[in-house]
Order: C-alpha cells, then structure tokens, then sequence
C-alpha cells in the first residue's frame, strides 16, 4: 500500500500508511491561490540551482536541465496551459512535480539544501517587493491626480471646518493638498516596509539552516535582496514583513477613507462643492433622479475589508511557536487580496481625482456662513495692543449679535463693530472678507494661494 500511496507524488508519502482524505486534501490545500506565486517561485528556484551548481552542489548538466524545464513550465504558465493538481498541494510541489516530469533526476534535484518553509518564505517576500514597488507608483501617480486638480483651483474659497462646523476659509487648494501629504506619508511607510521585506529567508531551509555548503549571499544577489535574514528560526516563521505592509495598506485605506467621506458629502444636493464624472456613479432602480459616489462609497466599505486583514494576520501570528507552523499558510490570503484591493483602489482614484468638477460658487457661499472670518478680527485686534482673549471676548459679542440680527461680521457697520472695540478702524473691512483671511495665511504649510502654489511646486518637484 505504501508503494502506491508513494506513486501520488506527495513528497512525504513512503512515511505514512495511508492516503490524505479527499476532505483533508481540499482543507488543507492552498494551490488555488497560491499559484499565483508561480512566477517567483520560478525566480526563487532558477537562483537556487544557479548557486547549487556554482558551489558544485549539483552538476552543469543538472543545472542546464533545470533552466531548460523550468522556461517550458513559465512558458506553460504564461499560456494558461499548465495543469495545477490538488493532490500536489501547493504551487511549490506543482511546479517541481511538473518539472520533474520534465528534465527527471535533475529535477528532483533542485531541492537540495532548501525546505518548503524557506522557499514559501522567498517567494512571498519577492511578490510583496513587487507589489510594494507597484503600490508607490500608484500612490505617486493619485498624488499627481490631486496637485493638478488643486493647482486648478488654488484660489477658490470654501469653508474649513472644525467638529463639523464653519471654523475658518481656506483655499480648495489647500484642503486637497492635506491628502497629498497623507498619501505621501503612505508612499514612505511602503518603502521603509521594503528594506525589511527585502532580505533573503532562502537557505535557513526547514528551520535549522543546511548541512550543505551554500552561499546565501549569492543567491541573495542574485534576487536582488539587500541582505539574508541573519537566523534560521526566525527567517522561516517570520511575517512581520506582511503584517508591517497590511498596517501600511490599512492606513492607506484609512486616507481613501476619509477623502471618501469628503467627495460623499460634497456631491450631495444639500452641499453641492462637486460633481463625480458619470463613469465613477450609478442611478437607482427606482428613482430616476438619482447619480450615486459608488466609488467613495465602496472604498469606504473595502477599508474595512483591509483593516480586517491586518487584524486576521496579527492573530494568525500572536499564538506561534517557533518554527514554522502549518497555520502560516493562513497568511497568503488577506495579503494578496490587501494587495488587489489596495492596487485596484489606488488606481481607480487617480482617475477618479481626474473627474472631480469644481462649484466654486457654492463653496463660497458655504464659506459666507457661519462667520468663517471671526478669528480675523480677533487677530486684527490683536494686532492693534489688544491681548488675546479679551480680543476673544469682544468678537464673541460681536458674533452673538450678529446672530440676533441674522448678518454677518462683514455686514456690521464701523460704528456697530467699533461698540465691540474702540481700536477698530476702517481697516477692519479688508480683514473681513473672504480672500484677505486666505491671503493673510501666507507662510509655510499656510492656506494662501501664493503658498498653495508654491506647496505643489515643492512636491512636483520631489515627484520628479
């Protein structure tokens, strides 16, 4: 029974004395989605035997053999002709399986002085390089999107808010460059997670290293990795890398999350700061008037879906013993899907940010609300000897009977404002008003359009 069982091809057969379940089988395989490794762990090998034949290991001959199957198997691959079998497991038993059958001996070759555990390892740290570099060009091209869009409109005016309530104008400009500086944050999170996801678990091999005499640091040269992960244990059973990336997708999404909030609330009728090109929207199916954000809507709800995932692979890890446990192939999961619905949101808001229609006219007439420009006087106040809170005090009349005479602050006449002040002058207008309160902010990080434009300078310059 055993020699029949060993026919099946599972790398571990001759010990058992029975077959896997068919149940067993389907629960505990992962080939149906880790497949999509299959190109790494090509990568991963074809530098693996390169080694292996360099310090004599395996023969030249070996090595030409197993270059030659494995280019048929991409080839295979690449055509969408190659036959992925449950009974093999994993992409990694596929593809040597199939190479096996391929070039023989040479094949079955190609594992010496490496594990499954060091080479699933490998290949996730090289797809997560990958996708990172991906990820940052994406985030880079979304930030573009938004410098134009603010550079569009760095002089219109809509109010800033606090709790929800008009606190003070600022430029649209302004307010939109606040995410370019998050999805920057973003961008240097994802390339300080590489340096740790470029290092190189190959040759720790089960979880003690090998008894053969292999170079690590050649194979890591070879991949591209900027160092190997420096102890056996830890390199085979280590996914800090992945969870230190979901964290960074999750703030990611966190980012696209609340612009989402922002675009939601700006499109509605009640608001009206901006429309969504059509292509981004759908109607309803039964009120014909209606043009719904489907697209910030649903980022809002795929955040969620991330935050799980970072949430799914801290408690994967938090109970594991060293080395190398079956529970890790858990991981694969929500981080590949981390990376398809991070790739596909961020590329689908850089076009979106392209659709975005400004209504300057409402954002204004928003901004004329709710005495946006209160801070003004009590600054001009200020200004004029008055210490800072009794400047405070005096507007805050000022307000209150602005309020009871349903105006606002710029309406009030000098002699009206100067009962508040007797410091207040004919001056006083120019502060008043809407583009004198965004122009007076004209420093660094400041919401004047000079400095707005002079921001989106500095940072298309960085993108450059």
């Amino acid at each position: 029974m055993t020699d029949q069982f060993a026919k099946k091809g599972e790398a571990w057969s001759a010990r058992f004395s029975e077959p896997v379940s068919d149940l067993v089988k389907r629960y505990t395989a992962s080939v149906f989605f880790d497949n999509r490794l299959a190109q790494v762990d090509i990568q991963g090998s074809l530098a693996h035997a390169e080694m292996l034949a360099h310090q004599g290991i395996i023969s030249a001959a070996d090595h030409a053999e197993i270059q030659r199957g494995m280019a048929q198997i991409k080839g295979e691959i690449d055509a969408g002709k190659f036959e992925w079998l449950l009974d093999l497991e994993d992409v990694h038993l596929n593809i040597e399986k199939r190479l096996t059958e391929l070039v023989g001996d040479a094949g079955k070759r190609l594992h010496t002085g490496r594990s499954r555990n060091d080479q699933v390892a490998t290949d996730i740290r090289l797809y997560m390089r990958g996708a990172v570099d991906d990820i940052v060009g994406l985030l880079r091209e979304l930030r573009l999107a938004l410098l134009d869009l603010a550079e569009q409109h760095a002089d219109v005016i809509l109010p800033g808010f606090t709790h929800m309530q008009v606190a003070q104008p600022i430029t649209f400009g302004h307010h939109v460059l606040a995410y370019v500086e998050m999805f920057g944050r973003d961008a240097e999170r994802m390339l300080d997670a590489r340096k740790r996801i470029n290092r190189l678990p190959l040759g720790a091999a089960a979880l003690a290293g090998t008894t053969f005499p292999i170079d690590r640091l050649r194979v890591a040269k070879t991949l591209g990795f900027d160092d190997v992960c420096r102890n056996s244990l830890d390199a085979v059973s280590d996914r800090d890398f992945a969870i230190e990336f979901c964290a960074a997708a999750a703030l990611v999404m966190t980012h696209i999350s609340r612009m989402s909030e922002e675009l939601v609330i700006w499109m509605s009728p009640r608001v009206g700061f901006i429309d969504i090109a059509d292509r981004f929207c759908t109607g309803s199916s039964i009120m014909p008037q209606k043009k719904n954000p489907d697209v910030p809507e649903l980022a809002r709800g795929k955040t969620g879906r991330v935050n799980g995932h970072l949430i799914a692979l801290l408690t994967l890890m938090k109970g594991q013993p060293l080395a190398y446990n079956k529970d890790n192939q858990e991981d694969k999961e929500p981080l590949f899907d981390t990376v398809d619905t991070l790739t596909d949101t961020l590329r689908i808001f850089a076009d979106m940010a392209r659709g975005i229609s400004v209504k300057p006219d409402a954002m204004r007439a928003a901004a004329l609300q709710g005495y946006a420009t209160a801070t003004d006087l009590a600054d001009y106040l200020v200004k004029k000897g008055l210490p800072f809170r009794d400047a405070h005090e005096a507007v805050a009349h000022a307000v209150r009977t602005c309020v009871d005479k349903g105006c606002d602050l710029a309406d009030l006449s000098l002699d009206e404002l100067r009962a508040f002040s007797d410091l207040i002058g004919e001056d006083v207008f120019a502060v008043l008003t809407l583009e004198g309160s965004v122009a007076a902010r004209d420093h660094i990080g400041g919401t004047a359009p000079k400095q707005v434009r002079a921001a989106i300078a500095h940072i298309r310059k960085e993108l450059n």
